[in-house]
């Protein structure tokens, strides 16, 4: 299996940890990464603070120093601009695969998981931020709006990790690689 550096964007509540949590049981290979719990153990909240050049730092040398063991890193944040994708997609390390996986749900659907998370103003503010990804970033669309939408693009997904041919050949991955 390739060594794979992933990005998950989306907004609260689409299911990026959830996702890197099934990815990392499922594949002893893999590491996740989280920017809220380098935040929390820093500074004591997952919220940004005034020092988030010291965490992205962290972030990086973490992720460097695990792909460099030759295994595969999952960062879980929400990433909505492409200048946090890139960095977080932007390894030192030579030979790893990168993939930005958006995720997409539907907004009633997000509202819902927000309003029972009690999370007020997550999606209004993510909403300011998104930038369309670039086109020179490999992006597949993971979508979760409910458990079979999410058990399906996870079988994408698995299957797109584990394929031998290269991921960012789109001409044998039309299925993955939609209009954003």
């Amino acid at each position: 299996m390739p060594v794979w550096n992933i990005v998950l964007s989306g907004y609260p509540g689409s299911g990026k940890t959830r996702l890197a949590r099934r990815l990392v049981s499922d594949n002893s290979n893999f590491v996740r990464l989280n920017v809220d719990d380098l935040r929390t153990m820093y500074f004591g909240t997952a919220e940004p603070s005034e020092r988030e050049d010291f965490v992205y730092d962290s972030l990086a040398s973490l992720r460097d120093t695990i792909l460099g063991d030759r295994r595969s890193v999952v960062i879980d944040t929400t990433a909505p601009g492409n200048d946090a994708r890139d960095f977080l997609l932007s390894a030192r390390i030579r030979n790893v695969t990168q993939l930005l996986v958006l995720m997409v749900v539907e907004r009633s659907v997000l509202e819902e998981r927000n309003r029972q998370r009690q999370v007020i103003g997550a999606i209004e503010a993510w909403d300011k931020a998104w930038q369309n990804p670039s086109r020179n970033m490999p992006v597949m669309k993971f979508r979760n709006s409910s458990p079979a939408e999410f058990e399906t693009s996870y079988y994408i997904l698995t299957d797109l990790l584990t394929s031998s041919v290269h991921p960012f050949k789109r001409r044998f991955f039309t299925h993955i690689y939609p209009r954003i």
